[in-house]
């Protein structure tokens, strides 16, 4: 067939189809519609045509059974087989090499905490390894609270805070934690760690920036990582850092849609025992327009003249720090943390702050102890504090005698976190990292055997590089002698230690 009798041919179809069509009620309605359509859109028209043959191809594709059979059938035997073979992954990795040293050398503790502690050996010796810097461990009276409120409410309230699980004791002791600080309102979480980890993002989104101190702790960084937002580093504790990357940051965003800005850092530095200009900070703050979320996990009950933390200490207005986060479970002897700030910024967290939502509240002889402390500081806190300080001055001037140990921390932190000094290291060609490590640790074992429980400080995740350290509080309960006996003995096995390895 030639191309003129094919053309010939198809308009002729074409013509009888027309013929045929309009004999069809309603058809010249559609023959107008797409005569009009093609002339006016013909791509509209194409689309239209694609869209029809597709539809009609899928209606007429075959039909396909989802409930076939598309997979090997075993014998008994063999799936007996495949079962016996298979061999699950851990939960938890094998320990390392180093990390089962440490479990196996680890002391346990038998009976009651305090001062003066039991080992599992049947030795005992003092401790300077807990956060017991007040003795509310051996405090009869708090004893007596807490065994009360066990009687009353029970164990625990088996629900989140959200969902039956507030109890009267926890609307109390948030009252009295805000009262205590000077603020509007408190919110209480039942775990310290995971307060500032759910703070962080029940605020901070995917887009917003957060400015963080390079040092700051794990449960900071945990925080950081769950936000999603833009994070921006600064030198730790270098205001001058600090205020280059703001200054960045304003430059880079000017001309961008207004995001939430925060600035996040500790009062104490888990990690370095030094502390925070809050000042120089809050300027800084007030002058690029950040919010501030202060972790004062290692500050609460510690700085100022009655232990309400760096904002007492450094004259700092507590209500011009948008979140305070702290612990109630270091030194306040219970169990939990709490963030305060203003009625909506308490309020907020209700609902969006994960682990309180979606974690059982604190149990009510935490909340009660908790409680109960703040008021027994309220009233002794000042003598107290003193005789922590006097305590930990004895302490530190034993250790500065040293010729091989260094403190980082600040005078005024009374956790002490002690290294080896780096001339030291050089000199007798220790490993840094490991080798300091290991070092230490038989420093801390020499000690114990000593009478002394001390403790060496784990190496957690972190954008700065683990600096390996020794942990030691003096708590009220030891007298003047011991704890500058400890310091003596801590300076003199270092001492021991260090001139055993060879150059």
């Amino acid at each position: 067939m030639e191309l003129h009798d094919a053309f010939d041919f198809i308009k002729s179809s074409a013509v009888e189809f027309g013929t045929h069509l309009r004999r069809v009620p309603g058809s010249a309605i559609l023959l107008r519609y797409i005569k009009s359509n093609y002339q006016n859109d013909p791509v509209r028209s194409a689309v239209e045509l694609f869209l029809f043959l597709f539809a009609v191809r899928y209606l007429l594709a075959p039909k396909y059974s989802t409930s076939k059979e598309n997979y090997v059938k075993l014998r008994e035997d063999e799936i007996d087989e495949l079962v016996e073979e298979w061999q699950p992954e851990p939960l938890v990795a094998e320990p390392l090499e180093l990390e089962q040293v440490d479990l196996d050398r680890t002391p346990t503790i038998v009976g009651p905490t305090g001062p003066k502690v039991k080992l599992s050996n049947g030795k005992t010796v003092l401790n300077f390894g807990s956060y017991n810097i007040f003795n509310l461990a051996q405090n009869d009276y708090l004893k007596d609270r807490a065994v009360a409120t066990l009687r009353s409410y029970g164990v625990g309230p088996c629900g989140p805070p959200g969902f039956y699980g507030t109890q009267d004791l926890h609307i109390k002791t948030e009252a009295d934690v805000a009262n205590f600080l000077g603020v509007p309102a408190c919110i209480m979480y039942a775990q310290a760690f995971h307060t500032i980890s759910a703070v962080i993002p029940a605020f901070s989104k995917r887009g917003d920036i957060i400015v963080a101190d390079k040092a700051c702790n794990y449960a900071i960084q945990k925080g950081l990582q769950i936000s999603r937002s833009t994070i921006r580093w600064y030198e730790h504790n270098d205001m001058e850092d600090l205020e280059r990357v703001l200054l960045k940051i304003a430059k880079e965003q000017a001309r961008k849609p207004l995001t939430r800005r925060f600035i996040v850092t500790e009062g104490l530095f888990e990690t370095m025992g030094d502390m925070s200009d809050l000042p120089k900070i809050m300027a800084l703050k007030e002058k690029y327009k950040y919010r501030l979320i202060l972790d004062e996990t290692y500050s609460f009950l510690t700085l100022g003249r009655t232990g309400r933390g760096i904002t007492e200490h450094q004259n700092v207005d507590p209500n011009m720090v948008d979140m305070i986060v702290g612990s109630l479970s270091h030194y306040c002897g219970a169990g939990g943390g709490f963030c305060v700030g203003s009625q909506e910024i308490v309020e907020h967290q209700r609902i969006s702050g994960g682990a309180y939502v979606f974690s059982a509240a604190l149990p009510g002889i935490l909340a009660t102890t908790a409680s109960e402390t703040i008021g027994l500081l309220q009233v002794q806190g000042g003598e107290l504090l003193s005789q922590v300080r006097e305590l930990t001055k004895l302490f530190r001037q034993q250790i500065e005698k040293s010729q091989v140990l260094e403190i980082m921390s600040v005078p005024e932190n009374p956790l002490c976190l002690i290294k080896l000094k780096k001339d030291v290291v050089e000199e007798r060609g220790i490993e840094k990292g490991k080798g300091e490590d290991r070092l230490l640790q038989d420093i801390v074992e020499e000690v114990l055997s000593q009478g002394y429980l001390i403790t060496r400080v784990k190496a957690l995740p972190g954008i700065m590089a683990h600096q390996p350290r020794i942990k030691v509080v003096v708590s009220v309960g030891h007298t003047k002698k011991e704890g500058e006996k400890m310091g003596t003995t801590l300076r003199q096995v270092a001492a021991k230690v260090v001139a055993r390895m060879k150059k």
